[in-house]
């Protein structure tokens, strides 16, 4: 089965009890000119510049308010970040960088979720594929993505108020939007 695209379209409270929301987040398409630089440095293209912009309002245009912003280090991801927490009118020092998330396996998404602090109930976290996309295939019983697009937001609300629990609580699918799906 795939994910709905339009499943509760015109937003939602997702702090309302205290149950925790987690925003899956691909890097917006990054430029393959590369020349001398390392993978990790690769920058964000012009159509990465639009739709990481564009994916950010369509998120706060459904009512959700992000408490946290965490990403991976590498530049593409950390100004996907960036377009995110200004489009939230909050400071890019609030973004926690964690350098596990780049090139993270299953493992780390789950890690990095399980040690997130308990004050946040509304996280972001903005990472790389092949992981991303093994990671949001195990969250959700008989909701798969082939492949998470660049850009893609993949959201889930756990059925908890701890963070800790992540592994083991019951997960409800939330939303899957990406930049051509407009």
């Amino acid at each position: 089965m795939s994910a709905s695209t339009d499943q509760n379209p015109t937003g939602f409270s997702v702090n309302s009890n205290g149950e925790k929301t987690l925003l899956i987040i691909r890097h917006a398409k990054s430029s393959w000119d590369i020349g001398t630089q390392s993978d990790f440095e690769r920058t964000l293209n012009d159509r990465g510049k639009r739709d990481a912009p564009m994916m950010a309002q369509r998120i706060k245009d459904r009512n959700i308010l992000i408490d946290a912003f965490v990403a991976s280090p590498a530049k593409r991801a950390k100004k996907t970040a960036e377009y995110f927490i200004e489009t939230y009118d909050r400071n890019k020092e609030e973004i926690i960088f964690i350098p596990q998330l780049y090139h993270a396996t299953t493992t780390v998404f789950f890690d990095v979720a399980q040690t997130l602090d308990d004050q946040f109930n509304t996280v972001a976290i903005f990472s790389h594929n092949p992981g991303i996309t093994d990671f949001v295939n195990l969250l959700i019983k008989n909701v798969r993505l082939d492949n998470m697009p660049t850009c893609g937001v993949f959201a889930i609300k756990l059925k908890d108020k701890s963070w800790e629990n992540f592994s083991t609580a019951a997960k409800e699918f939330l939303f899957f939007d990406y930049p051509k799906n407009s």
